[in-house]
């Protein structure tokens, strides 16, 4: 079963602010969120966001700076996935 995901318009802004490299990293994670679902622990620092119900992060880089991204299941029934950050760890709404 496949996954729809979904980006909001602050990060289809961000994602243009992105190295070209990140960018790519960033677009192969959403892709594999499509494909295998939301919980994606083989990405470092994978992991539930605290006081959160289903929302998730993970790096999609280490070093200086690192980029995060992170997410939240919207429907679990439906398939629905809404990635609302993609950025420096700095700037990470946690």
């Amino acid at each position: 079963m496949t996954w729809k995901v979904s980006t909001t318009k602050k990060v289809d802004k961000q994602i243009d602010q992105l190295p070209e490299g990140i960018r790519l990293i960033f677009l192969s994670l959403l892709k594999e969120i499509e494909l295998y679902g939301p919980y994606r622990a083989n990405w470092k620092h994978f992991g539930k966001l605290r006081g959160s119900r289903d929302v998730y992060h993970c790096h999609i880089s280490a070093g200086r700076p690192t980029y995060v991204v992170c997410w939240e299941v919207i429907n679990k029934k439906v398939c629905l996935v809404e990635v609302f950050y993609a950025g420096t760890h700095e700037n990470a709404p946690y």
